[in-house]
């Protein structure tokens, strides 16, 4: 994978908190935007949060912008999402992606991660 998707993926409760990191083996420039999607069984992969690597502006999906927090550590080429008040609704594979421009449908992205499995329980 371009991207590894470590550690953060798992069960929780309704309520609870998870962080997810996606540590990138390529090179990431000033112009990236490293961004995280979900997949729910069944559904089409859609745009969870965004932040471009030099200036670090994010952008979210609106059901998560109060709750999730994108942020990345530029030393060990890794960005992570903080996912807090997780809801069932929250509960899909999460993927990191890294693309050259801003974008909220796959086709933005052209490095993705093998992704990362979180269950919320209510």
């Amino acid at each position: 994978a371009e991207c590894s998707c470590r550690v953060g993926g798992g069960l929780v409760q309704a309520g609870g908190s998870l962080r997810l990191s996606c540590a990138a083996s390529r090179r990431i420039y000033s112009s990236s935007v490293l961004g995280w999607f979900r997949q729910a069984p069944g559904k089409e992969r859609l745009f969870v949060a965004a932040i471009r690597w030099g200036t670090t502006r994010t952008y979210y999906e609106d059901s998560v912008r109060d709750r999730f927090t994108i942020s990345r550590n530029s030393a060990e080429n890794t960005v992570y999402l903080q996912m807090n008040n997780l809801k069932p609704d929250d509960a899909a594979v999460y993927y990191c992606a890294m693309g050259s421009q801003y974008g909220t449908t796959q086709d933005a992205y052209n490095y993705w991660g093998q992704g990362t499995l979180v269950t919320v329980s209510s």
